[in-house]
């Protein structure tokens, strides 16, 4: 895998994070239908931690929920959900820049970074997993209670909000699927991490020449063999 589609995995992780917290503080995630009302007067819109009304003159007056406790119990499930999938998010984040080969801290292996990039990928795919769970958790409750006829409670729409935490997680979950594929390519382009055959000294034969043929022979007999 080339470092191009690993930093881009970063890059796509950081942008999903960032686009995590600003779903988490949006105030549209839910906005009052206009379905079935001749006149409104006002419109309605809540997240997880408030609930806002607008008037005709246009003057907003926000309340925050008074107790955890007195909460539906999907509120306080996306609640526990964002929070998690944003510190994920962070976790990931600080692993996955040092995981990075392009970075350098200190003398890091390859196949070590590559370790940190895997994990960083995992919790970056854990954060937009939690991330898309509270997103559709909470389209649901607004769905069921629209299309449910005996419903006599306000009626809402499907916010902003959502739209922008499904597309956090998406790249949030693509962001980590690249930085994770690089586990399986660190450890082969490590030198230090490659399988070395053990050395062996080489030996060389020489083979006697006639030259030494003729000095054997003639360290056999005497002088005067040859006189």
């Amino acid at each position: 895998m080339s470092v191009a589609v690993e930093a881009f995995g970063f890059f796509l992780s950081a942008l999903g994070l960032l686009m995590l917290g600003l779903t988490l503080q949006n105030s549209y995630w839910r906005v009052s239908t206009v379905h079935g009302n001749v006149i409104t007067t006002n419109t309605i819109y809540e997240n997880l931690w408030f609930s806002c009304a607008t008037d005709s003159l246009g003057v907003s007056n926000c309340w925050e929920f008074p107790s955890m406790l007195a909460l539906s119990g999907y509120v306080q499930g996306c609640r526990a959900l964002m929070i998690t999938a944003i510190l994920l998010g962070f976790l990931g984040l600080g692993l996955g820049l040092l995981g990075l080969r392009c970075t350098n801290f200190g003398s890091m292996e390859l196949s070590r970074k590559a370790k940190l990039a895997a994990i960083a990928g995992a919790l970056d795919i854990l954060a937009g997993a939690c991330g898309m769970v509270a997103i559709c958790w909470y389209a649901v409750n607004i769905t069921q209670n629209f299309f449910n006829p005996l419903y006599n409670g306000t009626k809402y729409e499907l916010g902003p909000a959502l739209y922008l935490g499904w597309s956090a997680s998406l790249l949030s979950i693509l962001g980590g699927g690249c930085l994770g594929s690089s586990c399986c390519c660190g450890s082969k382009e490590d030198p230090a991490a490659r399988p070395r055959l053990p050395y062996k000294a080489s030996t060389v034969v020489v083979a006697p020449g006639p030259s030494d043929e003729s000095d054997i022979s003639f360290g056999k007999y005497g002088k005067n063999a040859y006189v």
